[in-house]
This record gives C-alpha cells, sequence and structure tokens, in this order.
C-alpha cells in the first residue's frame, strides 16, 4: 500500500512543472500528451528555448523523443558571454525526468566560438532504439552587443 502512495506522489509532481507552457493531448483513447516547456537561458538571458517531448502519465517511462527551439529574445552582452562555460561539452541548463529508471532529458548549452553562434542541444540520457534521441537549436550572435568582428576577420 505504501508503495501506491508512493507512485500516486509521484504521479501529482510530475504535473507540476513550473516551466510548462502548453499540454496537446494525442487522443480521447491515450495517456500521452506534448507537453511544451520553455526556459531562459540563467546566464544567456536573452535567449528562450522552447521544448517539446512526449509524456506518458501513466508509464513508468516517457518516450526519448524532444525537440528544440532557442531564439533570441532579449540583448545579448560580451559580458554574458564571459561568465559561460566555453568548453567542447559546454554546460546543461536544463534537465527533465523521463522516467523512473533515471532516464532524464537534458539540455545543453556550447559555444562554437569560430561561427560566433550558441547551441542549445536536447538529448536523451539512456539509449533507445540502438540511438540516443536529440534535437539541436542554434542562436548566432550576429547583431548582438556580444557579436565579435575581430573573431570573423583573417589576418
Amino acid at each position: 500500500m505504501r508503495s501506491l502512495y508512493c507512485v500516486l506522489l509521484v504521479l501529482l509532481l510530475s504535473g507540476c512543472d513550473r516551466n510548462e507552457v502548453g499540454d496537446v493531448s494525442l487522443g480521447v483513447f491515450t495517456t500521452k500528451d506534448i507537453k511544451l516547456d520553455a526556459f531562459t537561458d540563467p546566464v544567456i538571458t536573452g535567449v528562450t528555448c522552447h521544448v517539446s517531448s512526449i509524456e506518458a502519465n501513466l508509464d513508468l517511462s516517457d518516450p526519448s523523443d524532444s525537440s528544440i527551439a532557442c531564439r533570441q529574445t532579449g540583448p545579448i552582452t560580451p559580458d554574458m558571454l564571459s561568465q559561460i562555460d566555453k568548453s567542447d561539452d559546454g554546460e546543461v541548463l536544463f534537465t527533465k525526468s523521463k522516467s523512473i529508471f533515471f532516464k532524464s532529458m537534458k539540455i545543453r548549452r556550447i559555444l562554437d566560438a569560430e561561427n560566433q553562434t550558441l547551441m542549445y542541444l536536447a538529448y536523451s540520457t539512456k539509449e533507445t532504439s540502438g540511438s540516443f534521441k536529440h534535437s539541436l537549436s542554434t542562436v548566432p550572435l550576429w547583431g548582438t552587443d556580444a557579436y565579435s568582428r575581430s573573431a570573423t576577420t583573417t589576418d
């Protein structure tokens, strides 16, 4: 009986997502919905990302598929860029549980310094059907205060 209460609590808490901006039902005869989440990059506050993923309300694990679209929604400054992780694997900005078995969807920001573009990668942490599901969106720095002409000129 105690495990039933735990399962019900997990199901109730999974519906309490403060980033959710949309919820589309996939039909009357399914418990699966497309959830739409929005988040603002915590450092590059001029970027907002929207992520869609499927949630299976009564299953132990959600499908791994997701889609991401990120856009400039405010200023992007050199000071903001100076604060981010510039390593090849960037940094994780957002994590959402997709299973009670430790599967999650993560969003990572990576800077492509040569092309002066921010890349946002959404991916699943568990292999599904022989593949790690992932989706990519980019935000060019062109036209922002953070754009550097010297980075694109050659000597």
